[in-house]
């Protein structure tokens, strides 16, 4: 107990001593609007540090002062050494030498107030320290934006992981591991749409509020147009819309779109994510594998200049082939006690999943059932990069049956590091195979299901117009970064994850 209250009266005394620096920094800011305006927008930058460091780093003193390059930068305070302030901004960071002899008395007394996370502007030639370190000698200087509270303390920054999300923009300025995990994820997104423009998809746009949610299996979140008066979905995914394109002509189309799902939170799941979906007409769903195999290849190689990525403590292969084998076959494989049998109805799934503890409701047929196991049992143990395939027509109610075997579908699913992060299939195309479907997903959703498909009778009577036959594609782009980043979490690589209000 006294351990606790220790711990709580350290809590305080560093709340207190952070409102202190607060006023006085409050103080320092009035002192400035009487005299001045405080918060200037006449400095214009004209070159990053990055661009300096990388320039200049290998000249000498003597060269930097034969060349005398006047430059201005503008960045946020971090550090004061002695006459050097060390300058941050969106590219990197570099040093600003305060030249005592130089300036005005009164500006000098104006920058020994400044504190660490000030924003300046400086304005003078590049010149190098005697430890080798770039600067940018003083000749104009100006505080741009006074910072009223205090950054962390400087060696540790923002360590509270919570704290990190909720205040994510003290997060970028401290921590440069986080600023890389997003630059990551820009040239991921780039690529991506790079790769599929270089191969004649279009990129479209779909609604995000909808009349009949539907795409996926999932639960929606509901609002209300007022001046309709009618009750609207959050997306939880643009399938059915980007397949209405593909009617309409439309034969190479992507998306990369933000979806809506109001289910629980995890280390994988975010309320709102971004998904890439895409659609090729005449194509089948083994090209979609060998796309993706590609593009992923392509991708590791873009941003590593490697085929193999690092991922918590595990090294993934994207050079070799990519496993493939089918549902069924990855759940003997990985229940080596299980036989063909076992799995051949729906009493004697049934009695597996009873065996190993798994829960199930009385209406599941054989194919939710052979799911089930799966999730459970190979899922999480699908290391390197494997295609699982022939998904079961039972969940899989968009997806085109097998030629060869009704009870399963031309479907597959991508996964690393026992994550999903791919789904992909050789389109439904028959209107009336589709309906029957969708009414098979009402009946459910009738029974409780609250994430069974609507009806969707607009989508009926487009594949009525004809659907050529077709393969999508959906790819998770959270998971796609937080395995090329090395992040835990979806919340590592979301800029502003949902939280519970503090």
């Amino acid at each position: 107990m006294s351990e606790d209250k220790n711990n709580q009266q350290h809590v305080q005394d560093l709340q207190t001593d952070e409102n202190k620096l607060i006023a006085l920094r409050r103080e320092k800011l009035a002192q400035m609007r009487r005299v001045r305006n405080a918060f200037p927008n006449d400095f214009r930058r004209d070159v990053l540090a990055e661009t300096l460091q990388n320039q200049y780093a290998d000249r000498s003193k003597d060269e930097l002062a034969e060349i005398n390059q006047v430059v201005s930068i503008a960045g946020r305070i971090m550090t004061k050494r002695g006459p050097f302030l060390l300058l941050q901004d969106m590219s990197g960071r570099i040093q600003a030498y305060i030249d005592r002899k130089g300036l005005d008395k009164e500006l000098l007394k104006e920058i020994d107030t400044w504190d660490i996370g000030d924003i300046i502007g400086v304005t003078g030639p590049i010149s190098k320290s005697g430890k080798g370190d770039l600067y940018v000698k003083m000749q104009l200087v100006q505080l741009l934006t006074k910072s009223l509270r205090p950054l962390p303390e400087k060696f540790h920054g923002l360590t509270d992981q919570e704290q990190r999300y909720r205040m994510r923009y003290v997060d970028l300025i401290m921590n440069q591991e986080t600023r890389e995990t997003f630059l990551i994820r820009s040239k991921i997104v780039a690529f991506i749409r790079d790769y599929l423009t270089d191969k004649d998809f279009l990129e479209v746009e779909t609604p995000m509020m909808q009349a009949i949610p539907g795409g996926a299996a999932a639960k929606p979140f509901v609002t209300h147009h007022n001046a309709l008066d009618m009750q609207l979905f959050l997306r939880i995914a643009p399938e059915l819309y980007l397949k209405r394109l593909v009617v309409g002509g439309f034969e190479k189309v992507f998306e990369i779109n933000r979806n809506f799902r109001n289910e629980g939170l995890s280390t994988r799941h975010n309320p709102e994510f971004t998904m890439l979906e895409f659609y090729e007409a005449y194509a089948e769903y083994h090209q979609l594998m060998d796309r993706t195999e590609d593009m992923l290849r392509q991708l590791a190689h873009h941003l590593f200049g490697k085929y193999t990525i690092n991922y918590q403590g595990s090294n993934y292969d994207f050079e070799k082939p990519f496993k493939r084998m089918s549902v069924r076959e990855s759940v003997l494989k990985l229940n080596p006690n299980l036989k063909e049998e076992n799995l051949a109805t729906v009493e004697s799934l049934r009695a597996v999943c009873d065996e190993l503890t798994i829960a199930y409701e009385e209406s599941y047929g054989s194919g939710k059932l052979l799911i089930e196991i799966f999730e459970k049992t190979v899922e999480g143990n699908l290391d390197q990069p494997t295609f699982i395939t022939e998904y079961p027509t039972e969940v899989s109610p968009l997806a085109r049956r097998n030629d060869n075997n009704p009870e399963v579908t031309d479907r597959f699913e991508f996964f690393v590091g026992g994550k999903e992060i791919a789904n992909g299939f050789s389109e439904l195309n028959d209107a009336e195979d589709q309906a029957a479907r969708f009414r098979e997903q009402v009946g459910q959703k009738d029974s409780g299901d609250e994430e069974a498909m609507h009806y969707d009778a607009d989508y009926i009577r487009a594949l009525e117009y004809g659907l050529p036959p077709t393969a999508g594609e959906g790819i998770g782009i959270d998971r796609l970064v937080m395995l090329f980043t090395d992040s835990a979490s979806i919340r590592d690589v979301l800029l502003f994850p949902h939280m519970r209000p503090e």
